[in-house]
């Protein structure tokens, strides 16, 4: 299922640079099962570092898609000092790719200084030439391009203060949107945390059906809270004993990233995929919170206008992308007018089939 590890992927690969103070020469290795410990523990107090970071994505990588994780750290003094988790895709929809994080809104370089940044850089580089990809991708949240690479201003991020009382989390969203979070609250509806998928599973599959998307198979979410644990919870929001909408969330370093949400064709019409958010706010808050990532959307989408209509600003999400084999930057997105044919077959066919042949091509797209 995978390829065979890289020579590259061993403590040999040795390259210039040290940290002010230290003479340790800065050195690349691959992660180990014995290293996550360490490597989570870096990701926790690394500034740079995301929820994506985290070592437990190699195993949803591997064990969840099949494809194989080169996750790289850079250490010196026997200290990390730096991570770039990355993944080599291969598929007829994505081509040979090597992605810092697929499936992930952020990813590339989390470091405590240049010489960890350039000798992760370098071997990525190195390790991009050796696969024979067509380009190396990284999802920096900042949004930096390092010279020489190229970007495409297709996604935006939001994320947004959370403050400690609820009514002025309230009035902090826009009149209108506000509004319609207020007729939800009063129709009586509310949240529950489920202990399983039994819900917010048909819940997802309705919606991204209806979107014309492949659906994650279900194990997929039950892989993420096996792997992630308390770290990744599930609200469901119910309207009289029916549930409405669903959202699988991760929680990182004071913040909660609503990550997978789903809502049924009611939803729209009670105001559950809208109560969702805000009761998802509310219990963060109460939790001590003060973090609300609402995700990437691609410009000029319906959840990119949602999004704002809730007082988020976008924050442009150019993502770095340097090419090898390839002469062009990809472009696998539902934006892309070659897709729209299969979206709308796609949103044809009996669910079922949909979910049953979902996760083979899903797990191209990344």
């Amino acid at each position: 299922m995978h390829e065979a590890s890289p020579s590259t992927d061993s403590a040999a690969a040795v390259l210039a640079g040290s940290s002010s103070g230290s003479s340790g020469a800065t050195t690349v290795h691959r992660l180990q099962p014995q290293d996550h410990g360490r490597w989570d523990a870096f990701v926790q107090n690394c500034p740079e570092a995301t929820f994506f970071h985290r070592a437990g994505w190699h195993t949803i990588m591997e064990q969840g898609f099949g494809h194989a994780g080169h996750f790289l750290y850079a250490e010196q003094d026997g200290r990390i000092t730096g991570v770039l988790p990355l993944v080599h895709m291969r598929g007829l929809l994505c081509g040979k790719a090597l992605v810092s994080l697929p499936f992930c809104v952020y990813g590339g370089i989390a470091a405590s200084g240049a010489p960890a940044r350039h000798a992760l850089d370098a071997q990525a580089q190195a390790l991009a030439r050796q696969l024979g990809v067509g380009h190396l991708e990284y999802r920096q949240r900042d949004g930096v391009l390092p010279d020489g690479w190229q970007g495409k201003p297709l996604y935006a991020t939001f994320r947004k203060t959370l403050l400690a009382d609820d009514e002025q989390n309230l009035l902090a969203i826009p009149r209108k949107q506000r509004a319609v979070v207020r007729k939800a609250i009063a129709a009586g509806l509310h949240g529950t945390l489920d202990d399983d998928l039994d819900r917010f599973y048909p819940l997802y599959a309705g919606s991204v059906h209806r979107l014309g998307t492949p659906v994650f198979a279900r194990r997929h979410f039950a892989l993420l809270r096996t792997v992630f644990g308390s770290d990744c919870d599930i609200l469901t929001i119910c309207h009289g004993s029916e549930a409405q909408a669903s959202v699988l969330s991760f929680y990182f370093r004071g913040e909660v990233l609503p990550y997978y949400g789903a809502g049924s064709v009611l939803a729209r019409r009670t105001g559950a995929n809208d109560f969702l958010y805000w009761e998802l706010m509310r219990r963060a808050a109460a939790r001590g919170l003060r973090q609300f990532d609402f995700g990437r959307s691609k410009t000029g989408t319906g959840a990119f206008d949602f999004k704002k209509n809730w007082g988020f600003a976008p924050q442009p999400l150019p993502y770095a992308y340097k090419l090898f084999g390839a002469a062009a930057l990809p472009d696998v997105n539902p934006l892309n007018p070659k897709y729209a044919l299969f979206i709308r077959a796609w949103r044809r066919l009996p669910l079922s089939l949909a979910n049953l042949l979902g996760p083979h091509l899903v797990r191209q797209l990344g």
